[in-house]
């Protein structure tokens, strides 16, 4: 298998309307991104924000997991907190993977197109790929167009009943793990 890691963006994201914004990091989605990479063997956990003190919010919830109280309590989050990796940009992710073309970069969107890479097609391309890979997770309304647009493929969505599928970031990301990566 090869190496895979996760971004999660807070800008350039959408907000109902369209209009490209950032949107805040939240302690869930640092916790719950991180226990689903460690679970199915992600590499990396990318937290993209161009705001610093959002990126030093990050940093103080690591510290807080990994020499804290916290850290004391569940010590098993040590781990997976030590995936996380706060950069100012996706370009930021990119270049600790190697570049943007030393690696694949896939995203995901709730919005289903023509040029959507179906699960099972995905899950064989994580298989034998070479290249690091390097999912991308919107926050807020999702990824703006440009991000789409620099990507080599679009995730299929997750569909549920009756064709829902308004899933929190965190679900999401889960699930296209699950499907992706697990045994």
């Amino acid at each position: 298998m090869r190496r895979v890691a996760i971004a999660l963006v807070h800008h350039p994201v959408l907000d109902g309307r369209g209009v490209i914004v950032t949107s805040a990091i939240t302690n869930l989605d640092v916790h719950d991104l991180a226990r689903s990479a460690r679970t199915f063997g992600v590499s990396d956990y990318f937290i993209v924000h161009p705001i610093t003190a959002q990126r030093d919010l990050v940093e103080k919830i690591q510290k807080h997991w990994a020499e804290g109280s916290s850290g004391k309590r569940i010590p098993a989050r040590k781990d997976a907190l030590a995936l996380v990796r706060p950069v100012a940009s996706l370009a930021d992710a990119r270049a600790a993977l190697g570049g943007r073309e030393a690696i694949e970069m896939w995203t995901t969107s709730a919005v289903n197109d023509a040029r959507v890479l179906a699960m099972s097609e995905a899950r064989a391309r994580c298989a034998q790929g070479e290249k690091p890979l390097l999912i991308v997770f919107g926050t807020a309304w999702g990824l703006a167009p440009e991000v789409h647009a620099a990507a080599d493929a679009r995730l299929a969505p997750i569909v549920g009943r009756d064709a829902w599928n308004h899933l929190s970031v965190r679900s999401a990301c889960a699930i296209y793990l699950d499907r992706l990566l697990a045994p």
